[in-house]
């Protein structure tokens, strides 16, 4: 019995995230931002928030979800969000998604999704497909490799590095 209430208070609490998620994309669009918002819990407390503040900062990458995961590791005062979730109030892109994983962020729930956004017109769909289906070849951009000699030499200082922190 105890297990089923400790489940049902955990939904309600990731009830309460979210539609905390929810307010703070709401909120962004009154404020000048995208619809998006995003927070990091940890222990069952909210470390810390983030809205989408790419058009209001001038910042591509300024996304609810990495303003989140920034917030949360200077709260946290580490790079490692691990036992972390991220709970954002629409699927995230693949650089949210990609970010969360560096991150380290254990279980990432969302609430709207990709094709609920791209009929408000935030359309990351082709995003999505180049990394499922396009070869780099057709991509909107041109992507090239310049193989130097010297390509390799921040990794060697990194491995020299002896008091180089694991990542």
């Amino acid at each position: 019995m105890t297990a089923h209430i400790e489940e049902a208070s955990a939904q309600d609490l990731e009830n309460a995230w979210m539609q905390e998620a929810i307010l703070l994309a709401t909120t962004s669009v009154a404020n000048g931002g995208g619809p998006f918002g995003a927070l990091v819990a940890k222990d069952g407390q909210v470390v810390a928030t983030g809205n989408n503040r790419v058009t209001s900062t001038l910042d591509p990458v300024a996304h609810a979800e990495v303003t989140a995961l920034r917030n949360a590791c200077q709260e946290l005062n580490t790079f490692s969000l691990e036992g972390c979730t991220l709970i954002t109030s629409c699927e995230p892109c693949p650089m949210c998604l990609t970010s969360s994983l560096w991150a380290r962020v254990d279980r990432l729930v969302f609430a709207a999704d990709r094709h609920d956004a791209a009929i408000a017109d935030f359309d990351d769909r082709r995003f999505y497909e180049l990394f499922e289906k396009k070869p780099s070849s057709m991509w909107p951009m041109t992507i090239d490799r310049l193989d130097l000699p010297n390509r390799n030499a921040p990794f060697e200082a990194w491995l020299a590095k002896t008091d180089r922190v694991a990542y």
